[in-house]
């Protein structure tokens, strides 16, 4: 078009357009954004199914590749291998999800342990968002629309179709990753909170624009699609963009800027209010994906069980520790470590947890928790879990037990006792 050559800097020669809307999506939810490149991304040869493949990265989720079960689960740290070496593509392992990458409505939720950096390649995911949670290590990313630097306490949000790759500045590396199909993350809304509150719009970064434009002979694009891993060949980085404008583009966010809300007098709010990001479905009110957060915070609920409470519902709750204790299991449960407790299976503090609550002595005094930091991914699509997962040396058999201890501390009241004698 007219205008768009009119828009392009003279001293570039290549305008591309990166868009995951449609055309005629209305203006407020149109998602693309133009690139200014040195080359074109389309110079390249080929894709073919990629040698090495990744066997354990899941992206339809059937009785074919993965199982069902209610039952609860738990997951001790996976050590990060130090041999061989495993890039962020190698090292990528999905646990749980639900639906189709190929259909584009789903998510699959994996982990990461990798060793090393993606050097003279790149990653491409066809299939949808990736959010991304550092747990150990530091992650140098680099996209096509600049460079992010991304700690453990921050995420980061790479969109679908955005080439990037991963350094590993601080060693070896591990953490979690939450994929969504055919939806995309937006913050919630904030209702009767009103204006402000939760993660703030302003303190969520994109890169500024950063290229690199020597010859790269042999380098390869990872193209993860339909779940599969393929790969091209090109002379050149697609790390080419010398400007872009747009917001269709990858973010991060510090976690420690989240401005929590909590009961203040009595009883429990829900988590829902601790949402950072969301994945609407169709369904008002319910969510494809939820990235809800459990930071340090003041807990001053007066004759209240404050522990999160004992409860099944119809959503699945994934959950992951970044660091410290979580305050409803007092064992077990270990940064670097993961949960699952799917829809309308019971799940609630530990017996540790719950006798420590009822016996303190100053329980209506206020209390900060501090020095922790969990989160979790919660879907109303009920997730089947990967058979590895299932196998792995790394779960703990003995997590029901958690539970096992808890005793009856019901005392009837003596004139219902009066009554049975009666």
């Amino acid at each position: 078009m007219a205008m768009e050559e009119e828009q392009t800097p003279p001293e570039l020669r290549y305008l591309s357009g990166l868009g995951n809307t449609s055309f005629t999506t209305p203006r407020a939810r149109n998602l693309r954004t133009w690139l200014y490149r040195i080359k074109p991304s389309v110079t390249h040869e080929p894709f073919y199914p990629r040698n090495p493949t990744n066997e354990r990265l899941v992206g339809e989720f059937d009785r074919t590749t993965t199982v069902a079960t209610p039952t609860q689960l738990r997951w001790r740290p996976a050590d990060v291998p130090l041999h061989p070496g495993l890039d962020f593509i190698d090292g990528l392992y999905t646990v749980c999800g639900a639906g189709s990458s190929c259909l584009r409505h789903g998510y699959a939720i994996h982990m990461y342990a990798a060793n090393k950096p993606m050097d003279g390649c790149s990653l491409c995911n066809a299939d949808g968002d990736f959010l991304i949670v550092p747990q150990q290590g530091r992650l140098f990313i680099t996209t096509e629309c600049g460079r992010l630097l991304v700690s453990p306490g921050e995420i980061v949000v790479i969109p679908q179709g955005l080439r990037f790759a991963v350094d590993l500045p601080d060693g070896p590396s591990r953490g979690y990753v939450s994929e969504i199909f055919g939806a995309h993350f937006q913050l919630p809304d904030l209702g009767p909170i009103g204006a402000n509150g939760l993660a703030s719009p302003r303190d969520f970064l994109s890169p500024t624009a950063w290229f690199e434009q020597e010859h790269h002979p042999g380098y390869t694009i990872v193209h993860k699609y339909g779940g599969e891993l393929f790969s091209a060949t090109q002379d050149f980085s697609p790390f080419n963009v010398v400007a872009w404008h747009g917001n269709y583009v990858p973010y991060k966010y510090d976690l420690s800027k989240f401005c929590p809300f909590n009961t203040v007098l009595l009883d429990h709010g829900d988590p829902s209010v601790n949402t950072v990001l969301t994945a609407p479905t169709d369904k008002p009110g319910v969510a494809l994906l939820d990235f809800v957060i459990f930071p340090p915070r003041w807990l001053v609920a007066e004759n209240t069980f404050r522990p999160p409470y004992y409860h099944r519902n119809c959503m699945s709750e994934f959950m992951g520790l970044i660091y410290g204790m979580y305050e409803a299991k007092a064992d077990g449960f270990l940064p670097g470590g993961a949960s699952l407790h799917s829809c309308m299976t019971p799940h609630g503090p530990d017996t540790k947890t719950y006798e420590a609550t009822i016996s303190r002595a100053a329980a209506n005094e206020p209390s900060r928790l501090s020095g922790t930091l969990a989160f979790m991914f919660e879907s109303w699509l009920i997730p089947r879990v990967c058979p590895w997962a299932l196998d792995s040396p790394c779960r703990d058999l003995d997590y029901y037990q958690c539970w096992i201890g808890l005793k009856s501390h019901f005392s009837p009241p003596a004139a219902a006792v009066d009554d049975e004698n009666e």
